[in-house]
């Protein structure tokens, strides 16, 4: 059955390196994702950029590329109608901070601070990025999650996760160390948050349901979208990391596409249709 909505992640998915979108994994030119996202709008399927990104920038790249709605923060912010409407899905946030940002209570806590302090030249802030987000903590480096998140519970912090949300070239301004390296962008944010999460209450809001839907990914927090649509697929670059194919034995209705990153989005958005 065709899909009524394809809900989408950005980077390392339908835009490659550099965050283009018209280049290949291997930098050479290319106009397949174009061609399919004309494709996408002629048909009259629903877009909507599920992303690590902050709400603002999601909404600039939703105009780009015409999409029908954005999800921010990993799950935690859903927006439509150009952003004028938005809804912030808290998740575990204990009831007593309810009201604030996760962002606020993390700040009061003082739980990145510890963070990264038990994680000397492992863990940092992904500066400049991390600034703007409210809901999530947004650090990169190279730890363990399991063991993080072990970490919190044993100091009363277990309604908090770190998310994995996938590799990113390391740069110059980056102080991590070599062990770090290549780093993984991180979210730390209250457990119950996801972007699978996020689309099931967004599929409520449309009335539609998981049968209509499709998701295209590359990374461990976007395997999160699968219990909330029909087919999920994932980009030959994310099939490929390290420990990705067990992940992936344990979905059955995910697919990997033949291409990474903006090929193989167009090969997923043209299976769809």
């Amino acid at each position: 059955m065709a899909a009524r909505i394809v809900y989408t992640d950005l980077d390392g998915t339908m835009v490659g390196p550099r965050g283009s979108f018209w280049h290949t994994a291997g930098r050479d030119l290319t106009a397949s994702p174009a061609g399919a996202l004309l494709e996408l709008h002629r048909a009259g399927v629903s877009l909507v950029l599920v992303s690590g990104r902050t709400q603002a920038q999601l909404l600039e790249a939703a105009r780009i590329f015409a999409a029908d709605g954005a999800i921010a923060e990993l799950g935690s912010l859903v927006s439509w109608a150009g952003g004028r409407e938005s809804h912030l899905l808290a998740g575990e946030l204990p009831a007593e901070h309810a009201g604030r940002t996760p962002m606020d209570v993390l700040a009061e806590l003082g739980v990145v601070d510890a963070l990264l302090a038990e994680h000397p030249g492992r863990l940092e802030w992904h500066e400049p990025w991390h600034t703007t987000h409210a809901a999530d903590a947004l650090l990169r480096g190279r730890v363990d999650t399991a063991v993080v998140d072990a970490w919190l519970a044993e100091r009363g912090w277990g309604w908090l996760t770190m998310n994995d949300n996938g590799a990113v070239p390391a740069a110059p301004r980056m102080r991590l160390d070599e062990a770090a390296l290549p780093p993984h962008v991180y979210h730390l944010m209250p457990r119950g948050i996801s972007k699978g999460a996020a689309i099931t209450w967004d599929l409520a809001r449309r009335g539609l349901t998981a049968d209509d839907a499709v998701a295209v990914g590359d990374s461990v927090s976007d395997l999160e979208m699968a219990p909330a649509v029909g087919r999920l697929w994932v980009t030959a670059n994310g099939a490929a990391v390290d420990g990705m194919g067990e992940r992936l034995a344990a979905l059955p209705n995910v697919s990997v596409t033949d291409a990474p990153m903006g090929e193989g989005w167009a090969q997923a958005v043209l299976a769809s249709l």
